[in-house]
């Protein structure tokens, strides 16, 4: 699997969506993200491991805790290419008919 199908995997489900919400205004331990949603601390284990596979965000031990926090960079590759996709067409873009 691509990195770019990697990352789209990991957008198609909504609780990773969920998460990355969650962590928008701010880094979160994982017990702080575990809290805002209603199943197993093992289940919410999975959803980490595939963004963090996807590269959507990144985990800092500080003592016994682990802190997610976003990486941006690549979604901000995500958004450029969402709105490369829905842009409106250019002259040179439209199909002749």
């Amino acid at each position: 699997m691509t990195p770019q199908q990697t990352v789209w995997k990991a957008l198609a489900d909504p609780t990773r969506r969920g998460i990355i919400r969650t962590l928008k205004a701010d880094s979160k331990t994982a017990g702080a993200i575990a809290d805002e949603f209603p199943m197993t601390r093992a289940s919410l284990s999975h959803h980490f491991n595939v963004l963090k596979a996807a590269d959507l965000v990144r985990t800092e031990r500080r003592g016994q805790h682990i802190v997610y926090s976003l990486n941006t960079s690549v979604l901000d590759d995500v958004a450029a290419i969402l709105m490369d996709l829905f842009a409106p067409a250019g002259e040179d873009d439209k199909e002749t008919l």
